[in-house]
């Protein structure tokens, strides 16, 4: 591929070396908003063999998409070492209930039942099966155990609830029993742990488009930067976590197909291979400027909404 510049952050240019050799601009931009690689052929016609537009279909969707693709890898690389440096790995094998006759043990739950699903979703870890609880546990839902070496469903187990910021999420009322940490242990929590990770906030970006969350209630990088300071005042481990859900989301937010992001550039070479050509780059242009300004709109919005919480 022919690149005229890697770049960390985005905007004005606070420091930029061109290579003598490669010819490759390296810079640091003002904006801690990402960061981007200029091809050629990216945003206009070239006739470089190795410019952008020069390569099969395949290859540019391969090209385009690596950069979410290794950010979660490298969210699943920080998981594990988020179970690496946790104090307990949990199992979903209910240890013992919070209070005698809790609402979960007088729906039907008991000691030692090993939850294998929340409704119609499989849980393999304790925070697996935490978040399909908060999201779906609501009102009253079916479980399936292993009891006594056996598969059975329990119907309509309650669950209690909690209100965080005007939103009601179910909760859990026992303890777990831990896991053994060892090398398969922790690749298999991380694994599930990412995994759910990303459903949890696809499943944000879905309840936001149906208006279940507002705008209100997104972050910028102002929120985002106190929520890491608060993570790293509680230790390593929080911080860790808080580092991996942050990957994980940028990796699965540049893949939406939204114009100027990475899942929009794959959307029109969706639309190449239908119609077997190439739309054109002018449209992309001003379709990409739109994208951008609006999400520039948004987070500026989502930005004073949080400088606004720092000050009240």
């Amino acid at each position: 591929m022919k690149i005229f510049e890697f770049s960390i952050g985005m905007g004005p240019k606070l420091i930029s070396k061109q290579s003598e050799k490669t010819g490759i601009a390296y810079s640091l931009r003002a904006l801690p908003i990402g960061g981007f690689v200029q091809m050629a052929g990216e945003d206009d016609e070239s006739d470089d063999p190795n410019a952008l537009n020069k390569k099969p279909v395949w290859q540019r969707m391969i090209i385009i998409s690596a950069g979410a693709v290794m950010n979660l890898l490298l969210g699943f690389i920080i998981m594990c070492l988020v179970s690496l440096t946790a104090r307990n790995l949990g199992s979903t094998q209910i240890y013992k209930f919070a209070v005698e006759d809790s609402t979960t043990q007088a729906s039907g739950l008991m000691e030692n039942d090993i939850i294998v699903k929340v409704g119609e979703s499989k849980v393999h870890t304790a925070t697996d099966m935490v978040y399909e609880i908060m999201y779906g546990a609501v009102d009253p839902i079916d479980i399936t155990v292993i009891r006594n070496g056996e598969t059975v469903e329990i119907p309509d187990v309650r669950f209690p609830t909690i209100i965080e910021q005007g939103h009601v999420f179910g909760d859990v009322d026992f303890y777990v029993r831990p896991v053994e940490k060892n090398f398969v242990s922790i690749v298999h929590q991380s694994w599930f742990n990412s995994i759910s990770s990303m459903k949890m906030i696809w499943m944000s970006l879905i309840d936001l488009a149906r208006g279940k969350y507002s705008v209100s209630d997104m972050s910028g990088p102002v929120g985002v930067t106190t929520a890491v300071a608060e993570a790293a005042s509680s230790g390593i481990h929080d911080l860790l976590y808080l580092t991996a859900i942050i990957t994980i989301n940028l990796g699965i937010f540049n893949l939406l197909p939204f114009p100027a992001l990475d899942g929009g550039h794959i959307l029109f070479l969706l639309i190449e291979l239908v119609i077997r050509r190439p739309v054109p780059v002018k449209v992309q242009s001003y379709v990409n400027l739109a994208g951008m300004a609006l999400l520039m709109v948004l987070m500026a919005v989502v930005t004073f909404q949080d400088i606004g919480r720092l000050i009240s």
